[in-house]
């Protein structure tokens, strides 16, 4: 892709909003990277920043309230404490009684695998009811830190502790959707393992308060209508999702 913006895309918008966040992606050159994740989740949710309402509804998440009444590229969530680093997702959805925190990857699963490390913070006691789950896939990553070899379950688990803590916060219902492609370049295998790593984390969360809520981007781009079909096809083009 020549431009980092797709058209329709309001590219004064999502740059500040980039230049906000923690990853620094714009004046690193990451995001002009062909690989890069933060571009497809910029491209594709910014389309919407102005026009919450089009955004379709996720497949994975057909049981909640719609349309959406507000969407971010990048968000920090913040836990319940001062001081120290909080997580960043790479887009929020906000309808009238839920939070959506979304974490996007494109070929980040497909890459040599990374330990997984999770501070003494995150045993504060101060998550609430609900979060058992996650906090003993915490304590699982802990004594198996390669436990996953395509799914960055470590972050994922900041990421729930951050959107229990937005949550309560504003008063919604908290969701961590896992938003991943699956690119015709990587050898399908290493697709079909990452897929059943979700589902193994997806069983171990199974109750939580945080909602885990995985789907693949084509298949949700597919489901897009109306005014959106046009740009769901450019991101298709230019990212192969």
């Amino acid at each position: 892709m020549t431009n980092l913006f797709l058209p329709g895309v309001p590219e004064d918008l999502v740059r500040a909003s980039l230049a906000k966040a923690g990853g620094d992606e714009l004046r690193s050159g990451k995001f002009a990277n062909p690989q890069s994740s933060a571009a497809l989740a910029a491209n594709g949710f910014g389309w919407f920043l102005e026009w919450p309402d089009l955004l379709p509804a996720f497949p994975c998440l057909g049981d909640i309230d719609w349309p959406a009444r507000s969407v971010d590229v990048e968000r920090q969530m913040w836990f319940p404490w001062p001081g120290g680093r909080h997580p960043w997702l790479d887009a929020a959805v906000e309808t009238g009684t839920c939070l959506i925190g979304v974490e996007s990857k494109r070929f980040e699963p497909f890459r040599s695998g990374k330990e997984a490390k999770l501070s003494e913070a995150y045993d504060r006691d101060v998550w609430g009811d609900g979060m058992e789950p996650w906090c003993g896939l915490r304590d699982i990553l802990r004594a198996e830190p390669r436990r996953f070899a395509h799914l960055d379950a470590a972050q994922l688990v900041k990421h729930a502790f951050g959107l229990v803590s937005e949550s309560s916060r504003i008063g919604k219902e908290p969701f961590l959707l896992y938003l991943f492609a699956d690119p015709a370049s990587v050898k399908p295998e290493k697709r079909e393992r990452h897929r059943a790593e979700i589902e193994v984390l997806a069983e171990k969360v199974q109750g939580s308060r945080v909602r885990f809520a995985p789907c693949s981007w084509r298949e949700w781009l597919l489901l897009w209508n109306g005014e959106a079909v046009a740009h769901a096809s450019a991101l298709i083009e230019a990212f192969d999702p």
